[in-house]
């Protein structure tokens, strides 16, 4: 394929999915990635798309990707490092399951467990759980989100503020350099400082797209969690401001899962 056809393949891709990593657009164009690397570079600088580590998207800072398209990106990442995180809750644990695609992997991947308890704002977390007849399943009341199966509001808040439970486990939009934990919905964010606020400890799970994502409203930062879970090694930046506030990191890689 020329050049100038793939470029135009590559935004259209990127386009319909909202983000695209360099290892998908070389398998789906059957180039190598540093060819890839070449071909977001010069898109970036013409201002055609916007390079993101690990590979490029279109994403606004107001408006997420939608539902639909989350749940397929980065699938195989996602379930990796849902079990990295799940061997690392023990049986008989309280946890918080919050919002979002990656959270919903983290209960898929929790259903060998034993005797858990989970409080979740999540219907689809709820759904996935409901089965385990040696789990108790909590959910927080307040309002639906169609899109998502998310529940928010100050009903939620209230509810959750009733529990301190053994482990938080959340996900996030986008990371900025400076440490900062985004998201696109203000009424979300303030669920997941409940959530970090009544957890003993507070695990994000977040692969490689998030790392320099742009989003609108600022949930938190790196210095409020005991660990990262991903399936690269992040940005310098990020992992500097990591060690300096003793935050785990905890890598689930297409080969090894190693911690850091």
């Amino acid at each position: 394929m020329m050049q100038s056809k793939r470029h135009r393949a590559i935004i259209e891709l990127i386009t319909r999915q909202g983000y695209a990593s360099i290892e998908q657009l070389a398998s789906h164009f059957d180039v190598t990635p540093q060819t890839i690397r070449r071909d977001l570079n010069q898109l970036s600088k013409a201002g055609a798309l916007k390079r993101v580590h690990g590979g490029a998207g279109l994403e606004s800072s107001t408006v997420n990707t939608a539902y639909s398209t989350r749940k397929t990106l980065n699938l195989d990442a996602k379930r990796r490092i849902a079990r990295t995180l799940a061997r690392e809750i023990p049986n008989h644990s309280s946890l918080f399951i919050n919002i979002g695609t990656s959270n919903e992997m983290v209960a898929e991947a929790l259903c060998d467990h034993h005797g858990l308890e989970v409080i979740t704002n999540n219907l689809n977390v709820a759904a996935i759980l409901q089965h385990k007849e040696d789990f108790n399943v909590i959910v927080a009341g307040g309002m639906v989100r169609s899109r998502d199966g998310g529940i928010i509001g100050e009903a939620t808040i209230d509810f959750i503020n009733q529990f301190k439970v053994d482990v938080g486990i959340i996900g996030i939009s986008g990371i900025d350099e400076d440490g900062s934990l985004l998201e696109f919905d203000y009424q979300e964010v303030r669920v997941a400082q409940a959530i970090i606020h009544n957890s003993r400890q507070v695990f994000l799970i977040a692969d490689h797209s998030k790392f320099q994502r742009n989003a609108v409203v600022r949930q938190g930062n790196l210095s409020q969690l005991d660990a990262l879970f991903t399936d690269i090694q992040p940005p310098e930046s990020i992992l500097t401001l990591m060690r300096h506030n003793e935050v785990a990191l905890h890598l689930a890689s297409d080969s090894t899962e190693v911690t850091l």
